[in-house]
């Protein structure tokens, strides 16, 4: 089944003092950067939601992904999402994976795993340790109730209204609920 990422990337990033998308990880890569990369190896396509307007060579982002632009992204997360659910009109892919751009610790068979389960009708979500996490894979059925998203909630309504559709899938992978907001969570 061909799932498409949907990376969202859009907000200001405040709690970390700086542009967090170009924070250095270990290897020298931006965290953005990483994160895109990751989901490209796993994912028959990925789509980057930036902010209207910004430059994404200085973001170091790979050719392969698509940019789709949020005009209103300081509005909150779920405008960011609604933006990125929009661009998948033109998509043929079964399912859309939401990953965070905060999130470079996912390992590829986290990845591999969420893609084996993915379908039309259902919403995935990994759970680690008893700790639900990221990303979700939300099937196409689902798509234009993210495409009517608003605020700062992202897609939580959307997994409360179809409570029946959702598949949690444990995973042995603490990248799923490890974000960076500060730059000690870098480390």
């Amino acid at each position: 089944m061909k799932v498409v990422a949907l990376v969202l990337a859009a907000g200001q990033g405040a709690r970390f003092g700086a542009d967090k998308r170009r924070a250095l990880m270990a290897d020298g890569r931006g965290l953005l950067q990483h994160s895109v990369e990751r989901a490209l190896a796993a994912f028959d396509e990925v789509r980057v939601v930036l902010r209207a307007g910004e430059d994404t060579d200085a973001l170091g982002l790979p050719a392969a992904c698509r940019i789709v632009p949020s005009p209103d992204a300081g509005m909150g997360m779920g405008h960011s999402l609604a933006a990125g659910a929009a661009s998948l009109r033109d998509c043929d892919a079964q399912a859309v994976a939401i990953v965070l751009g905060d999130m470079p610790w996912i390992l590829p068979h986290t990845y591999r795993r969420l893609v084996e389960a993915a379908d039309p009708a259902a919403i995935v979500v990994p759970r680690y340790q008893g700790q639900n996490g990221h990303p979700v894979l939300f099937g196409r059925d689902c798509w234009p109730a993210l495409a009517e998203l608003s605020g700062d909630e992202g897609a939580r309504s959307v997994l409360q209204r179809h409570r029946d559709r959702v598949l949690v899938l444990d995973v042995d992978d603490s990248g799923v609920s490890r974000d960076v907001d500060t730059p000690a969570a870098l480390g």
